[in-house]
């Protein structure tokens, strides 16, 4: 499966400062232990209720722990109409900014 290529710290951190949507993509349990400040959880299997939670005006931020289930969320979330979406791939490359 192809996954699209992730975006830059800095990218995401900007994206993030202008209004962008930050949302983890790992179970309930990763988030609650590890987690981005700021971010809402909605797990890849969920990411088709993402309309419910989010702003398809906005951009949006996705991530997880290695970057595979964030791609998909990526892929998903375009089908989806949301014409905005990054995928920052692993959690640690927001923490190693």
């Amino acid at each position: 499966m192809f996954f699209n290529q992730s975006i830059s710290c800095p990218e995401a951190k900007s994206i993030l400062e202008n209004g962008g949507q930050l949302i983890d993509v790992r179970s309930p349990m990763e988030h609650a232990q590890f987690t981005i400040p700021g971010s809402k959880n909605i797990p890849l299997n969920d990411i088709g209720s993402a309309e419910a939670h989010l702003d398809k005006s906005k951009p949006v931020v996705v991530y997880c722990q290695s970057g595979a289930r964030s791609g998909h969320a990526q892929m998903v979330l375009n089908s989806m109409g949301f014409a905005d979406v990054h995928n920052l791939g692993s959690i640690q490359s927001y923490f190693n900014c």
